[in-house]
């Protein structure tokens, strides 16, 4: 069996149509996965793009409500500063009321013939200070051997000379004699 020519052309026609065929299914194969392989990334893509989107949009509301925040920092410090000078007027105002309470007091007090003057203090000082005297010599005789006790023999002195005002500090121990020079029995 011999083949002719014609028929070697016709099987090599064949082949050739053949694999022309394979060739052409496979290109279109290729085509369409490679379309679907675009399509699934430009869909990869868009979803890129929109969540860096939303990612600028928040990252603009960030910055929004950030320089609100400075702006309602800045309001809060101003406010601040304008109740701190508001305080410190309505103290300067106190102040100048309270003197002038203080002023009208002194005047009250200056004119009123009830309220005794400084000048009026000081004598009723002095009474005071020799009436407490009459009542700090009569000490207990407990007192009196405790004031012995400690050696203090101006005591007795100015007892016996009966010519001074004995003065017995309780809480320090002490005893302070006085005398007037002018007047040796006037207690002072």
């Amino acid at each position: 069996m011999a083949l002719d020519t014609t028929s070697w052309v016709w099987v090599v026609v064949g082949i050739v149509v053949v694999v022309l065929i394979v060739l052409l299914l496979t290109g279109r194969r290729r085509k369409a996965i490679q379309q679907k392989r675009d399509e699934s990334h430009r869909e990869k893509a868009a979803e890129i793009r929109q969540k860096a989107q939303n990612i600028e949009l928040d990252a603009r509301e960030n910055e929004v409500r950030a320089t609100r925040a400075r702006a309602d920092a800045e309001q809060a410090q101003v406010e601040a500063a304008r109740l701190k000078q508001e305080a410190e007027q309505k103290a300067a105002a106190a102040s100048s009321l309270r003197e002038d309470v203080a002023s009208h007091s002194r005047k009250a007090d200056a004119i009123d013939p009830d309220v005794p003057s400084d000048r009026d203090a000081r004598t009723d000082a002095r009474t005071d200070d020799a009436r407490t005297g009459d009542t700090r010599i009569a000490q207990t005789e407990d007192d009196r051997m405790g004031d012995a006790r400690m050696g203090d023999a101006r005591t007795d002195d100015a007892r016996t000379a009966g010519t001074g005002d004995i003065r017995t500090d309780r809480d320090a121990g002490t005893t302070d004699v006085r005398t007037d020079r002018d007047n040796p029995r006037s207690g002072i």
